[in-house]
């Protein structure tokens, strides 16, 4: 039997409990995770970018989870983002007309990722968005972080957006691309890091 020597870090080998991940990509994402409006779904708003570490490099395991309430800013308390079926166990999808506010997108080998959802009607004070919660390499806790959209009138008086300075409210905001979709990149530290949110 070989005797490891723990005070060389170097000899010993890493499990689990060790490694900071990912090892959600293997078992969290699920088939039509981004696609969480009802196909031909009239309020839908597809909303796209990139992972990007504190050197400006994409990141290709990033996983995100999106919340948001329906149109009306109602949040949706129905069940079908991960269907089964109860004698195989195998997964059914999403039932195709149902809006449960809910879904995942992992991102690919360049970074990018994208979700296809229902535009948020406002809750409260709070101009409409997207809540994020983002999954990846190097951390050991997720961040949760907030969509708002640009072209907004709400944005003026939000209450998180008047409490941060432009540069760094504008982290937050997503952006009308030419195609009709938007855009928002996800910084996770270093210059234009994204505004990430603690709940205590």
């Amino acid at each position: 039997m070989t005797k490891i020597d723990t005070s060389r870090p170097e000899q010993i080998l890493p499990t689990p409990s060790h490694t900071v991940g990912p090892f959600y990509g293997y078992a969290l994402p699920f088939p039509g995770g981004p696609d969480i409006a009802p196909p031909g779904d009239p309020n839908e708003v597809v909303v796209r970018g990139c992972v990007y570490d504190g050197e400006g490099t994409p990141v290709p395991d990033a996983f995100l989870e999106i919340w948001g309430p329906d149109s009306e800013g109602e949040l949706p308390r129905v069940d079908g983002s991960i269907r089964r079926d109860p004698a195989t166990g195998g997964y059914l999808g999403r039932n195709n007309w149902e809006f449960t506010g809910w879904g995942r997108s992992q991102t690919d080998a360049g970074g990018q990722w994208y979700v296809r959802t229902r535009w948020p009607g406002a809750r409260g004070d709070n101009a409409p968005y997207l809540s994020v919660c983002v999954f990846a390499r190097g951390l050991l806790v997720h961040l949760f972080t907030r969509i708002y959209f640009e072209g907004d009138a709400a944005l003026a008086d939000d209450p998180l957006l008047t409490r941060l300075a432009p540069e760094r409210r504008d982290t937050l905001i997503a952006r009308p691309q030419a195609d009709g979709t938007y855009r928002f990149d996800v910084r996770l530290q270093g210059e234009g890091e994204t505004v990430f949110l603690e709940f205590t």
